[in-house]
């Protein structure tokens, strides 16, 4: 057991006033991981990232104890990498590639994006294929950061809330040691997986493993939902307070599966953040053996 790595925890904090700060809200909460935007998420344009406030924040993060593999930095939600007209599909690779450009620069291993809609313009093939066209473009002229898709909840014609969708997307991106998967448990159980117990969790984690595979799992977001099973909304809880309940967590605790990623909330009570931290490392704690999925 000595030589499994550590479940990495945290939030995904504010980087108001300077990336730089991202860290020290990570730290402030007990974090040995977060999440971040580095830039403003709902604009297009945004500055570079000032050279000062790249070297704080690989010097906070280094205080922090922080390593690249624990951060799990998010892109623009204006991004639609599936988008079926040519003009926004352009502007929307271009702000990608931006956006793994500004997560190299602060010495960082991920991207963790959405993967795109096909806005009920285009069939659901033909909008994965323009995503995984996507993935490979910006990949080609970027170096260095894995492009992590995160599943979603489903909800009006945005793709990626099944594994069969996310599996298509990664057969068709030519590099794969630089593509990975981010899980939303709340997106999860939306899009109709079933989270309520330790044991349809374990169910659920197995499907995964054959149709997606561990190998491209690179951190997940713990949430619980305020919608219901299946109910494709994206709108998550506070652990504990929602539709899925606390056992799911309990098993993502025991699964080592999940050690050495960044495991990020992204819960709706900022206040409850360090809380929230401090009783998954409880269910770790109290975890008696493995789970293997």
């Amino acid at each position: 057991m000595s030589d499994l790595k550590p479940y990495y925890l945290g939030a995904h904090v504010s980087a108001s006033g300077g990336v730089q700060n991202a860290p020290l809200n990570a730290q402030a909460i007990g974090a040995n991981a977060f999440a971040l935007f580095t830039k403003n998420q709902r604009r297009w344009e945004a500055k570079p990232l000032d050279p000062k406030n790249i070297a704080a924040f690989r010097q906070n993060c280094e205080a922090a104890g922080i390593a690249p593999e624990q951060v799990l930095p998010h892109d623009s939600y204006l991004i639609n990498l599936g988008h079926p007209e040519a003009e926004a599909l352009t502007k929307s690779r271009r702000a990608f590639v931006d956006e793994l450009q500004r997560c190299a620069q602060l010495g960082l291993c991920y991207l963790n994006f959405h993967p795109g809609s096909h806005l009920r313009e285009i069939t659901e093939t033909e909008c994965l294929r323009r995503i995984a066209e996507s993935i490979n473009l910006a990949l080609e002229q970027t170096e260095g950061v894995t492009a992590v898709i995160e599943n979603t909840a489903g909800q009006g014609s945005n793709l990626g809330h099944n594994f069969a969708q996310i599996a298509e997307i990664i057969d068709q991106v030519e590099d794969k040691s630089r593509v990975g998967v981010c899980l939303d448990t709340c997106h999860l159980f939306a899009a109709g997986y079933d989270l309520r117990t330790f044991d349809s969790s374990a169910q659920v984690f197995a499907e995964f493993a054959d149709s997606v595979g561990f190998e491209y799992l690179c951190g997940m977001h713990l949430n619980d939902s305020k919608g219901g099973l299946n109910s494709r909304l994206d709108r998550h809880h506070s652990l504990g307070q929602g539709e899925i309940g606390l056992e799911v967590f309990r098993y993502l605790m025991s699964d080592d599966h999940l050690r050495g990623i960044p495991l990020v909330l992204e819960t709706i009570d900022e206040t409850l953040w360090a809380d929230e931290i401090q009783l998954l490392r409880q269910f770790a704690h109290a975890a008696r053996s493995p789970v293997t999925a």
